[in-house]
């Protein structure tokens, strides 16, 4: 369980720094505690997308990791967080990627930043 909580706080931390870098990535409250609600929520939203639907493209798409020698990550990057985007306005959170090539250059700084939160926060059960 710790595992997860860490793992969804490192997605918040890397989503806010994408949003806080990037302004076609956007996340809208009335106040800092809604956004800071709805960053979290949104996280958790995003490590279902990559947690559900990540493992399948990426099967569906092995013959294109292997010829591209893994650049295509970066598409399949983009799409989970377009994904995240599309499932944030479904559920009525204030979170919008606006195009692809800024979910390609989001999608790049979020595996960054999560993997420097998840390299120095604590994980274990």
């Amino acid at each position: 369980m710790k595992n997860f909580v860490v793992k969804t706080l490192a997605n918040a931390g890397a989503l806010g720094v994408a949003i806080w870098l990037l302004q076609d990535i956007t996340l809208t409250g009335e106040s800092t505690g809604k956004k800071a609600w709805t960053l979290i929520l949104v996280a958790l939203v995003f490590g279902l997308v990559n947690f559900l639907v990540k493992p399948i493209v990426k099967l569906l798409t092995l013959p294109l990791f292997i010829l591209t020698l893994g650049l295509i990550t970066l598409v399949v990057n983009a799409l989970m967080l377009l994904l995240t985007s599309w499932l944030s306005e479904q559920l009525d959170l204030s979170f919008h990627v606006e195009g692809f090539w800024t979910a390609v250059l989001g999608g790049l700084i979020i595996s960054v930043v999560s993997w420097a939160l998840n390299v120095v926060l604590p994980d274990g059960d």
